[in-house]
């Protein structure tokens, strides 16, 4: 296990089958992937060279890892179509030297087993539980309410704050303004934004909802989420902390 300055890189064994696919057609199909943490949020998927179904050419470039050393950079090159800089292998390494990382958003499908994926590969460390709950969820901004609920679903995911989400019915959708966000969870699947005005002001993408969640997720389908981080919620008339996240 090789070490970094935020903790060690763990590898593990992976038993579901992976495919990427590019243009098209798979550039990789294994059943011998590896699992790979190389910063504490979220694995990668490290493939056998063997199980590649594109060419590597090299680019000439080196990257630097803190704990892995040095990378060698390749442009994926599959039968239609080249992903360039889209791999990297760390040739010195014991554990990663006969496997390849490819760049996830850089292939234009990734599927384990037969399902299709998104963003990054599911850590199977992580959880999210969806919970119906009757506390009364009150969400509050600049003194103006932006919703009152009793009929929350509570998404409860690893490493995250509680996520409060709502019937559209319960909230002020007067001051909710169309916006051209969207973003993609790997456990939730693709959310849409909303943005909240109030008088002159405008708050961006501060509301999100999944009209067609993942299945592990479909509690959720349809109901409106705001940021913890920019907003107040009220839980039974508490005041909640905003949390320290990256979206605060």
């Amino acid at each position: 296990m090789a070490e970094t300055n935020t903790g060690p890189i763990r590898v593990e064994p992976c038993a579901k089958r992976v495919r990427a696919y590019l243009g098209g057609h798979p550039v990789a199909d294994t059943v011998a992937s590896r699992l790979v943490w190389e910063h504490p949020y979220y694995p990668t998927y490290y493939i056998p060279v063997a199980d590649l179904r594109a060419k590597l050419e090299p680019t000439g470039v080196t990257r630097e890892h803190p704990a892995l050393g040095a990378g060698t950079e390749f442009d994926v090159a599959g039968d239609s179509g080249v992903a360039p800089a889209a791999a990297v292998r760390y040739l010195d390494s014991p554990e990663l030297g006969d496997l390849v990382r490819l760049d996830f958003p850089a292939m234009d499908e990734w599927f384990e087993e037969d399902e299709p994926i998104y963003v990054h590969p599911r850590d199977p460390y992580s959880r999210v539980d969806i919970l119906a709950s009757s506390r009364r969820i009150r969400v509050e901004l600049n003194g103006e309410t932006l919703a009152d609920s009793r009929s929350a679903r509570i998404l409860f995911e690893t490493g995250l704050p509680p996520r409060y989400y709502l019937p559209l019915t319960d909230v002020r959708q007067d001051l909710l303004r169309p916006s051209p966000t969207s973003s993609q969870c790997p456990y939730k699947g693709t959310a849409e934004y909303r943005h909240v005005r109030l008088g002159e002001e405008e708050f961006r993408d501060l509301v999100w909802l999944y009209r067609t969640p993942l299945p592990e997720s479909q509690k959720v389908a349809g109901l409106a989420c705001f940021y913890n981080e920019k907003v107040d919620i009220y839980v039974d008339e508490v005041l909640q902390p905003r949390p320290n996240t990256p979206f605060s």
